[in-house]
């Protein structure tokens, strides 16, 4: 049995009591809106900025109704809590990804943000090694994603028009992207810190 975060003093649980189910309306929804992510990139990509935002706006809804029904109706499940993030991280990736092939966004932002996924990728194959689930999310991760949404939105939005509140909101989705990146990476320290505490915790 997987060790629970909570066995550790001072670590705060990533979500109550987990069950070892698969087949729930939350992880259900969960899949949906992974499936849904290759579409907003390819809309993205090709500047269907319209299509691209009605699928993104099906998939935030979908985001809060997923953990909603989770909690009300008792389907908390230890797949579910690791379907939730990596919906979370693709979906940054792949816009991200998708906003550097359309010229909307530099390249090296896109860089910067998978060589971040990639690590805690890695992070978290180490800890499922060692019997470990995933890590609480903290406030900062919190904040640089919704740094980063919020930018990846602005940005979409911006490039459906061309005029100068476009190219405004253009410039401050990209200076607020920036500051998502910043928070992301360290986020993605104090992930690392957690992670290798716990696994000095088995040596």
């Amino acid at each position: 049995m997987s060790r629970a975060m909570n066995d550790h003093v001072d670590t705060p649980q990533y979500s109550p009591e987990p069950r070892d189910v698969y087949l729930t309306v939350p992880n259900l929804i969960s899949l949906l809106r992974i499936v849904s992510i290759p579409i907003v990139a390819e809309l993205v990509s090709h500047h269907r900025m319209i299509p691209a935002l009605a699928v993104l706006a099906l998939s935030a809804i979908s985001d809060g109704m997923d953990g909603l029904i989770a909690r009300s109706f008792n389907q908390v499940s230890k797949i579910g809590q690791l379907l939730d993030p990596i919906a979370d991280r693709l979906l940054i990736l792949c816009s991200v990804l998708a906003l550097g092939l359309a010229g909307i966004i530099p390249m090296w932002m896109l860089i910067i943000v998978a060589i971040r996924d990639l690590l805690m990728g890695v992070l978290v194959l180490i800890l499922a090694q060692h019997d470990y689930g995933p890590l609480p999310v903290n406030f900062v991760g919190k904040t640089g994603t919704a740094l980063l949404m919020v930018a990846i939105v602005a940005l979409i939005v911006a490039d459906v028009w061309d005029n100068p509140f476009a190219h405004m909101l253009h410039m401050a989705a990209l200076a607020v992207g920036i500051w998502g990146v910043g928070v992301y990476w360290l986020a993605g320290f104090i992930y690392f810190r957690q992670g290798f505490a716990l696994l000095r915790e088995t040596e």
